[in-house]
């Protein structure tokens, strides 16, 4: 019995990279008319896993800095706490895309 030295060979397509969803940030912008309370209490109350502590940090930094991202994901995601945020009236930033 003799083995065929021409077999039929299978050529593979490399791997695509997996396209990752977009990601984006979310920005509060400091402004003149939200409260410290306000502020922190909406990033509590929107954005999931925030702590009261992290909310306060953050409204003390929009204040100083002029700005802080919130929140860094999907953009999906992150389109909706845009939305809510804006709704408490916070002045926001657009949303950036990473």
């Amino acid at each position: 019995m003799e083995l065929s030295t021409t077999s039929p060979t299978t050529v593979l397509e490399p791997k695509k990279a997996k396209q990752k969803y977009p990601e984006a940030r979310v920005i509060v912008l400091d402004d003149n008319f939200n409260t410290f309370q306000h502020v922190a209490n909406s990033l509590l109350a929107i954005i999931p896993g925030m702590s009261e502590k992290r909310s306060w940090d953050l409204a003390i930094k929009v204040d100083k800095s002029g700005s802080a991202e919130v929140w860094r994901g999907n953009l999906e995601q992150a389109e909706l706490y845009h939305e809510q945020l804006v709704s408490k009236g916070l002045t926001m930033a657009p949303i950036e895309k990473t």
